[in-house]
């Protein structure tokens, strides 16, 4: 299918035409192009920015993790991740949903604009109430199936926290990524190639900040016998309100009876992710979890975050649900197809993927500056710490791919069902992988260790 696009521009003098330009654009790809610069461009900075705010979650981590509350409530350190992942169950999918809403053109008109917003606002309100406490619940059982012990001052600070946690930030969010996407929309920027990078950047620092805050303050009061349970009760009945503004848009009303299960099952994954973390971070072998933790699985998250609302939109704009364009009909790709072809959605993975290296290596960098030998700083480490990045991110790219045609011939919203299925996937593969480094790199430490010990053991007296 080729697409011609035809701009037109009349200039008048007083009410009279004294002239005008037209300019004709042909895409035999069936999208406008994007080159591969305009793609970096404008993709590159959000991720920086972003990269910058989830380093700056890790050194947070870094340091709460000795605070009182969560030394003594060790769940909330398996919460951190499900909560943290929200963005993805929530924030990135609303920054889809409306980046996408903003290129077709639904968002144009004041009165619909309105109606959208409201209604999405309100739809993320009644998610983060019920994830919250979901979240609060996966983590209770992962941490009763480990430790066979239950305190019921400790689960109501647990799910009090969860729930005021998630509800601020996704208020928090919400009303940043539309002011974002109706600033991208006027100034003529892609909203696909920003929006969810700052979403999934300032949702680990937001929540992450949040978390605590809100955590210590209950643990100073645990003496208040009624607070916690009053903070769950309260946002409970909170919820039909919001259901009631949310029914003003049908696309939601459709979110809100069929939309539950792809991010309550993405909350499930990230908590093993967040079983692995609270596994792993006090020992000494794993030096470093807290702080690289958000770095690895935020920006596999963003990027494939970034890949999947670009296809959506692609679809929305070139095809009708159910019915995959031509060059999309296989299910399953080649991943040559995904990353090598000069299809412009190849061309934005290639961008993604090239940005995985020197993106990772600025963030060590400015860690190590700030943190100094309290990290791991051996060669054999970054170089482990690259290659599961780039593992990462590769696997998510083409899963991506293979997700969006998935639910899209399923007559599915990409943007409602792919991105927090991804984001899950990215926080546990980003905390597995990143444990595995660790591991590694301590292991090959050992063996050399013992290694020069035998030398000496074995040499002349």
């Amino acid at each position: 299918m080729v697409v011609t696009q035809l701009n037109l521009e009349f200039c008048f003098q007083g009410k009279k035409l004294r002239g005008f330009s037209c300019e004709l654009t042909r895409s035999p790809h069936g999208v406008l192009p994007e080159s591969f610069f305009t793609i970096m461009c404008q993709v590159v900075v959000p991720i920086l920015l972003s990269g910058l705010c989830m380093m700056t979650a890790g050194l947070v981590m870094n340091t709460v993790q000795h605070w009182p509350v969560f030394v003594e409530v060790k769940d909330l350190l398996t919460l951190v991740p499900p909560l943290v992942g929200l963005k993805g169950n929530l924030e990135m999918t609303l920054a889809s949903r409306l980046s996408t809403a903003a290129n077709t053109g639904q968002i144009d008109d004041p009165q619909e604009q309105h109606r959208v917003i409201s209604s999405n606002l309100a739809l993320i309100q009644v998610q983060a109430t019920v994830v919250g406490l979901l979240a609060a619940v996966a983590a209770l059982l992962l941490g009763v199936v480990s430790r066979e012990e239950v305190d019921v001052a400790k689960v109501e600070l647990l799910c009090a926290s969860s729930v005021l946690t998630a509800f601020l930030a996704a208020f928090a969010l919400g009303v940043l990524m539309v002011c974002i996407v109706i600033g991208a929309r006027k100034l003529g920027v892609n909203p696909d190639n920003i929006a969810t990078p700052i979403a999934a950047s300032l949702g680990d620092l937001i929540t992450l900040s949040i978390l605590a805050l809100v955590s210590s303050f209950f643990y100073r009061h645990k003496d208040s016998r009624y607070l916690t349970p009053l903070v769950c009760l309260s946002f409970a009945a909170l919820t039909p309100v919001w259901v009631l503004i949310a029914k003003q848009s049908p696309p939601i009303v459709k979110i809100l009876k069929f939309g539950w299960f792809p991010i309550i099952l993405a909350m499930v994954i990230s908590s093993f992710g967040g079983l692995i973390l609270s596994k792993t971070i006090s020992k000494q072998q794993y030096k470093g979890m807290a702080i690289f933790t958000p770095v690895i699985c935020g920006v596999g998250g963003n990027l494939v975050a970034i890949q999947t609302s670009r296809i959506s939109t692609y679809l929305h704009m070139w095809s009708a649900p159910g019915v995959l364009p031509l060059q999309m009909k296989k299910f399953w790709p080649n991943p040559c197809s995904t990353f090598c072809t000069s299809e412009i959605n190849s061309m934005s993975a290639r961008v993604l993927l090239l940005l995985v290296v020197p993106g990772h290596l600025i963030f060590f960098y400015i860690i190590y500056l700030v943190e100094g030998q309290s990290v791991i700083n051996s060669q054999t480490f970054v170089v482990l710490y690259l290659l599961a990045g780039l593992i990462q991110v590769t696997i998510l790219l083409y899963l991506a791919e293979v997700m969006v045609r998935l639910t899209w011939h399923q007559a599915l919203d990409p943007d409602n069902h792919c991105i927090p299925y991804l984001t899950g996937l990215g926080d546990l593969l980003g905390t597995g992988l990143l444990a595995l480094c660790f591991f590694t790199d301590w292991l090959l430490k050992s063996k050399a260790e013992l290694g020069g010990i035998s030398e000496l053991a074995s040499g002349p007296p």
